[in-house]
């Protein structure tokens, strides 16, 4: 068991480079990274059905070689609020469960499954680019990218073929695509108001394609976004700034530069129990008693993170080249209560803390026990792509390496001594018994494919991919051996992968894959000591945990025309080593399951009715077989809704429901167990074009949850005393949206 500060809840690649084409003034006539690989085909173009119905809130790819559903920028526009994630926009697509406790956009602490599998299991990449926190490959969602800055949101359910490269992707990937510049010089202005004093405003400005400048474009977009939060005295302020720019060098080749840089600050909970759900409502996050660790005072985190990256896409002969050099970092310095929501006050006595303080103080029974703490680390890293054209086939080979150095601490404090609290330091252990710790985590995935088409039906792509993941650990103190220590371990594995494609018809394709997934241990669970009692300062009956492997096949179809876009899949996973997390207040334990199979079918459909009007449902039954429950796991998902668009006017209603699903392990061992639930969002929207001063008036009013469920639907962990946590839904929430263009 090793004792980690949880800066925040445990929650729960692939996409296409810039599309050039929509660009004046270049030639960019081909698309170097494909939605399913990454890698594009040079000999296979898209479909001229593949867009079709355009208004699908959801649509297969007649391209896919492994099951998918694209979100496109029109299904964002109009029915998600400006600050909206990538959790709160990919939520309708079929086996995906999201929960955002605090509002979309409210904090740093929403839940998102897809399929059985939670954040840490699946991968997350921006423009191809995977980022993640490397101590557990989970995604930081409310400190990168907006909503209104992703152009696109892939959900690609499998491991993908070799290409496709991440630490965690076994369990799929959601691929999100940046917006691409504005081909005329545009300002554009926005703001939001909603629910729980909820407010947003932001300005865009595009230059459009500057022909003295050889055809270079780009934008800027700033956003501040601020809400109360659906839990009581949960605050956030969120300001983010992102821009692109696209420079063509010559018909051939284009540099593509992004950066991102975010601002965070919020006030979370931990969830809340039973009894106080009960007592103060569906709502309730933290109190305003000083006297109490969950008083909002003692609870507040604040995050800084940066995205960048430059890019260079070219073709020469037979070959394609796209490779992207790229930086990201994020900084978490945290204060909260020692038991924020327990049962009771938590005093330092109660704590259990030793009693000297730094400085020399005594602790009294006043003193209120609490948790600061640094969360931080940089990545660097570089994806190359090839492609070289062979007759009818392509090769396609590449290189992803990163680096990440990563350093946390968390010290115990007294917070009734105000600003960040006196350090308590326990007597007799190195660095008083406070968390100290450095690590590095480096990756190297070169990967080889070869995509072979006997004819222009049928293509089977081969793949290889290494994957050798490393990690250096430096610790002051860690409660997992009592002192000091240190270690550096490497695991690696050979993925092989192998999908063929078949078009029945244009616009009617056929798909069958097999692929191994592979993820490292986290960075708590790397290590543990079967030994009893734990020797300190010592590596002696250390052992390392095995990595999870798994093993995909998936089975599907998509057919597009005019009027239908429909697609459906099968799939079985096994995973011979199946782990999960339980957490106790600032314990965190890795449970180990064995051997889980899993299985599943999908479906989605949009059928374009006519005059405007298109239905849309989805489906997903995902089982498994395993010795214990697999968390935050729905047995079934669907979505069922009618849109509409014509002339200025956009509407849709959308109904999702969830299936029942089991949570976390409470003090005794006991398993919580959830049952399903139906949400219904309402969206309009209405374009006036020109409105005085402005070119492109539009307004758009959301309604989410017009039913107004607050069920408990999720388990956020234990208190200190091991009093379970839950989530509740947010229950109905308004946004009214305006932007304009000048």
């Amino acid at each position: 068991m090793h004792k980690k500060f949880r800066l925040r809840p445990l929650i729960s690649g692939l996409l296409h480079a810039s599309l050039l084409t929509a660009l004046p003034g270049t030639l960019w006539a081909y698309d170097l990274g494909s939605v399913s690989s990454g890698a594009g085909n040079s000999n296979e173009a898209i479909p001229p059905a593949e867009s079709a119905p355009a208004n699908a809130p959801t649509q297969g790819s007649l391209t896919a070689t492994e099951p998918q559903s694209v979100i496109n920028r029109n299904y964002i526009d109009n029915t998600q609020t400006g600050a909206s994630s990538y959790v709160d926009n990919a939520a309708i697509a079929p086996g995906v469960w999201a929960v955002s406790p605090n509002g979309p956009g409210g904090n740093d602490q929403p839940l998102l499954t897809m399929r059985s599998f939670v954040d840490g299991q699946y991968n997350v990449t921006f423009d191809g680019i995977p980022f993640a926190d490397g101590a557990d490959f989970t995604h930081h969602v409310n400190t990168y990218f907006l909503g209104q800055d992703t152009g696109e949101v892939t959900v690609d359910r499998g491991p993908g073929r070799a290409s496709t490269v991440g630490d965690a992707t076994y369990g799929g990937t959601i691929a999100l695509r940046s917006n691409d510049p504005l081909g005329d010089p545009t300002a554009t202005v926005r703001s939001q108001i909603g629910s729980f004093n909820s407010r947003l405003v932001g300005f865009q400005y595009d230059t459009g394609v500057m022909q003295n400048y050889g055809d270079a474009s780009g934008f800027i977009d700033y956003n501040h976004y601020q809400t109360d939060g659906a839990l009581t005295n949960n605050n956030e302020r969120r300001g983010n700034v992102f821009a692109k720019f696209i420079k063509p060098l010559s018909e051939d080749t284009a540099i593509t530069v992004v950066a991102m840089q975010n601002n965070t600050y919020q006030n979370a909970s931990p969830g809340a129990t039973a009894q106080q759900i009960s007592q103060y409502g569906s709502h309730y996050g933290l109190n305003q008693n000083p006297l109490s660790d969950a008083y909002v005072g003692y609870n507040n985190d604040n995050f800084s993170s940066n995205f960048d990256y430059i890019g260079l896409q070219t073709r020469f002969g037979d070959w394609k080249i796209d490779n992207k050099v790229y930086t990201t970092s994020y900084a978490h310095n945290a204060m909260n209560g020692f038991n924020p929501n327990g049962t009771s006050q938590q005093t330092l006595q109660t704590a259990g803390y030793g009693l000297t303080m730094a400085g020399g103080g005594t602790a009294l029974g006043s003193n209120i026990a609490g948790v600061t703490g640094l969360t931080a680390y940089q990545s660097y890293g570089d994806i190359l792509r090839a492609t070289r054209a062979i007759g009818n086939d392509d090769l396609n080979f590449g290189l992803w390496i990163e680096r990440q150095l990563h350093q946390s601490w968390t010290n115990s404090v007294d917070l009734s001594t105000g600003g960040l609290g006196s350090i308590i330091n326990t007597p007799g252990l190195s660095n008083g018994g406070n968390q100290a710790e450095t690590s590095s985590m480096n990756t190297i995935q070169p990967y080889v494919e070869y995509v072979w088409r006997p004819n222009s039906k049928w293509s089977i792509t081969p793949g290889l991919k290494l994957n050798d993941f490393n990690r250096t650990y430096n610790s002051a103190f860690d409660t997992t051996v009592g002192g000091a220590f240190a270690y550096s371990h490497s695991w690696a594995a050979v993925l092989p992968s192998l999908d063929a494609h078949y078009y029945v018809t244009d616009n009617w394709s056929a798909y069958g894959q097999a692929a191994e997934g592979f993820v490292a241990p986290l960075l708590f669970g790397s290590f543990y000591n079967p030994n009893q009692p734990i020797q300190p300062n010592t590596s002696a009956g250390l052992a390392y945990l095995a990595p999870e492997k798994t093993m995909n096949y998936q089975l599907g179809t998509v057919f597009k025309s005019s009027k239908l876009t429909a697609s459906a899949d099968v799939y079985y996973i096994t995973n011979n080593n199946q782990s999960q997390q339980i957490g106790v207040g600032n314990l965190i334990t890795i449970q180990n399951i064995g051997a889980v199979h899993y299985q599943g079918v999908e479906g989605e459909a949009t059928y374009n009715l006519g005059s405007g009007f298109n239905a849309y449902g989805n489906y997903s039954w995902n089982g498994y077989t395993s010795a214990r429950p697999i968390f935050n796991a729905p047995s079934n998902t669907a979505a069922l809704g009618m849109l509409y668009e014509h002339d200025k006017i956009n509407a849709s209603v959308i109904a999702k429901e969830i299936g029942s699903r089991w949570g976390g392990t409470d003090i005794n061992g006991n398993d919580t167990h959830f049952g399903s639930y139906t949400t219904v969002n309402l969206a309009t929207g209405y374009n006036f074009g020109s409105l005085g001063w402005a070119k492109d008036a539009k307004l758009e009013f959301q309604l989410d949850d017009l039913f107004n469920r607050t069920d408990t639907v999720a388990f956020a962990g234990n208190t200190q005393g091991g009093n379970a946590l839950f989530w509740t839904l947010p229950g109905r929430i308004f946004s009214i949206n305006f932007s304009a263009s000048i």
